[in-house]
């Protein structure tokens, strides 16, 4: 059985895999709308 000690450290973890892929990927979403914006002017 995991404590709790073990149970938030998983979530930091996995808060911080997220972020991890999250940010970049978030990036790249905005930056092909500004450029695919430019295509419709």
């Amino acid at each position: 059985m995991a404590s709790k000690n073990q149970d938030s450290g998983n979530g930091l973890k996995l808060l911080l895999a997220w972020g991890f892929v999250g940010i970049p990927l978030t990036w790249g979403v905005i930056n092909t709308i500004i450029n695919a914006m430019k295509l419709f002017q």
